[in-house]
């Protein structure tokens, strides 16, 4: 299977952070969820996937090219939408789509203008007067606009409440149809990812924790409801993370089936992430 992106050993030091050797891929026809505390390493990302800072290390490419040479035409089969919008708010939306046109060769005004009376966005006030919301809806439209290949989304559903969200999601999943498609969407809302994710990719501190196909993980990670003779009796490499309680403590693991008598249940991608984060902090 090909893959649109490639990243291997990305490393980029600031002064209190750095990506530490991350190593990352995007097959094409797949949704690639991007999880991770604030800080984590998630924004810095995708800004060497977008070529938008030099690298320390190692190598990013999308579509083949390396992300800090791309291509005009490369560049246009991508689609990004970032967690602030980055477009002028002096202007209108009907100013903003002038814009657009003279950038994008495949721009397609009608599309645009049909997201806009799905979405309720009004044409003529200043982007300046949108909520948080509005924004990120009028960003997912231009993103979608000029007919991608490659979504690159950074939190695309902050800011929407739980209706409009699920119906970005659906766009995503329409958009997604096509298997010459694919999208990396980091998020802090992980529901999201259970509903669109192929994969899930966890960073934290700069490094990459796991990279595993979403139903395959979701299957192989329990919450285990332990007493303290419980954890005792159990191998330490097995307790990937810990919550104790008064009287009872939850351990997660990817070995529950050493542990037959201890109750269990699945955990969602935030709780896996969190017991990780808990353990590695």
């Amino acid at each position: 299977m090909e893959n649109i992106i490639e990243i291997k050993g990305l490393t980029k030091k600031y002064q209190n952070f750095a990506l530490d050797n991350v190593d990352l891929v995007v097959p094409m026809g797949t949704v690639m969820g991007f999880i991770g505390e604030n800080g984590a390493g998630k924004s810095t990302t995708i800004k060497a996937i977008l070529g938008l800072y030099k690298r320390d290390g190692g190598e990013v490419k999308v579509f083949g090219e390396d992300s800090e040479k791309l291509s005009n035409e490369t560049r246009e089969k991508i689609g990004v939408v970032f967690d602030t919008i980055p477009y002028p708010k002096n202007l209108t939306v009907t100013q903003l789509e002038k814009v657009f046109s003279g950038i994008y060769k495949t721009w397609e005004a009608e599309k645009f203008f049909g997201y806009m009376t799905k979405f309720g966005l009004p044409l003529k006030k200043k982007i300046s007067s949108f909520s948080r919301g509005m924004e990120m809806r009028l960003s997912i439209a231009a993103a979608l606009s000029h007919n991608p290949s490659l979504l690159v989304l950074d939190e695309p559903t902050g800011g929407l409440d739980p209706v409009m969200r699920n119906e970005i999601l659906d766009m995503f999943l329409e958009f997604m149809q096509d298997e010459n498609h694919s999208i990396l969407i980091s998020t802090h809302i992980t529901s999201d990812l259970e509903h669109i994710a192929d994969y899930v990719s966890f960073i934290h501190k700069g490094k990459i924790v796991f990279t595993e196909e979403r139903n395959e993980m979701l299957e192989k990670y329990r919450i285990l409801k332990c007493t303290d003779e419980d954890i005792e009796k159990m191998d330490n490499n097995d307790i990937i993370g810990m919550r104790k309680g008064r009287f009872c403590s939850e351990v997660l693991t990817d070995k529950a089936e050493k542990y037959p008598d201890i109750v269990s249940d699945k955990p969602t991608i935030e709780e896996i992430m969190v017991y990780y984060v808990k353990e590695q902090s």
